[in-house]
């Protein structure tokens, strides 16, 4: 049984996430400990406990300390299997965050899986669900696995209750080039505001348009509000996401309203942070950087990934391939933190 001291990356919940999810993948044992040791309220959370109940059923794992409050899980995978699944946090923790762990297992089942999942939508510290729709989603489908992500109501912190369904349909995975952006065609995004007056989300949109224009591309920012009482989505909440397609790939920026924050601010948020990962030329931006190195390890053959910014979350992601499976080789081009970076990925045939 392979041993992953959560100390060895962030010592919280994504070093959890991925070391389980590529157990899942592989089908083999891990003891994962020292969950969250460090923290106020050390180990398992409703957030992190949801992730490795979703895991277990869609993998039918046999595993123990899934309490809240545990620091060690022991978790032992079965097959992957597609079906029909509900997962509901219970709280407003990340829908995405949760849907980082399944997504890979998804794909690894090699049958048609739909999962429904409650939660928050759109909350701090984590992508917003449009991030997955407009960005990860068509990045995905670049190294030819199919995913839908569709959007049923919004949840926003403290609330949550929001709603997506994932849908994943067999395909033949392929290696990739995606370490080039080339040159930017066109930019879009979507401003959304939940029991708010609809001009924040406007005020939004036109702020990040505004910063974006100097592009000479196209520039299309939908609009979406919610305040009726009827409406099914919960708030109040508002966010914006952007996202630039270029000749070989699509990267993205998005800000989060918050209270006493103008929705200029984050309008030209979201825009900052798109123009800064597109000035790299790297297809991929800060987010996708370390999303996309579990699939490339999932596909047989080498694929590049050129990314914007090696976070934290991404060097931590290849430790843990590495340490999980070794039998994949990630050469990185530096080592040095929150510089751009070209990945050379050979990965196994597990897609």
């Amino acid at each position: 049984m392979i041993g992953v001291d959560v100390k060895v990356g962030e010592g919280g919940g994504q070093v959890l996430r991925t070391a389980l999810a590529i157990a899942a993948v592989k089908g083999i044992p891990v003891r994962v400990y020292n969950i969250r040791a460090r923290r106020s309220r050390p180990g398992l959370q409703h957030q992190h406990l949801a992730s490795v109940k979703a895991l277990a059923d869609i993998t039918n794992a046999k595993v123990e300390g899934a309490f809240l409050g545990s620091t060690e899980v022991v978790f032992r995978p079965g097959k992957p299997a597609g079906g029909e699944y509900f997962f509901d946090i219970g709280t407003a923790g990340s829908v995405t965050l949760l849907l980082q762990a399944i997504m890979p297992v998804m794909a690894a089942s090699h049958q048609t899986t739909v999962v429904r999942v409650r939660g928050g939508t759109d909350v701090p510290k984590s992508p917003p669900i449009d991030y997955f729709r407009y960005v990860l989603v068509p990045l995905l489908a670049k190294l030819g696995i199919d995913f839908k992500v569709e959007l049923v109501r919004r949840g926003h912190y403290p609330r949550g209750g929001g709603e997506v369904v994932v849908t994943y349909r067999p395909s033949r995975a392929k290696a990739a080039n995606l370490v080039d952006a080339g040159k930017v065609l066109s930019i879009g995004g979507l401003s959304h505001c939940v029991r708010l007056p609809s001009h924040v989300a406007m005020r939004q949109a036109r702020a990040a348009e505004g910063a974006l224009r100097h592009l000479g591309v196209p520039v299309s920012i939908s609009v979406e509000h919610y305040e009726g009482r009827d409406d099914p989505h919960l708030g109040p909440g508002s966010g914006i996401v952007v996202w630039a397609v270029t000749e070989n790939s699509v990267l993205g920026g998005d800000s989060l309203g918050e209270r006493g924050k103008p929705a200029e601010v984050v309008g030209r948020e979201a825009a900052e942070s798109l123009l800064q990962d597109l000035s790299t030329g790297m297809a991929l931006d800060r987010h996708a950087s370390d999303m996309m190195f579990i699939y490339a390890s999932m596909i047989g053959g080498v694929t590049r990934l050129g990314g914007a910014s090696l976070t934290s979350h991404a060097k931590t992601v290849v430790d843990l391939l590495r340490i999980i499976m070794p039998e994949v080789t990630i050469e990185l081009s530096t080592s040095e933190e929150g510089k751009p970076f070209i990945a050379t990925v050979n990965g196994v045939d597990l897609l």
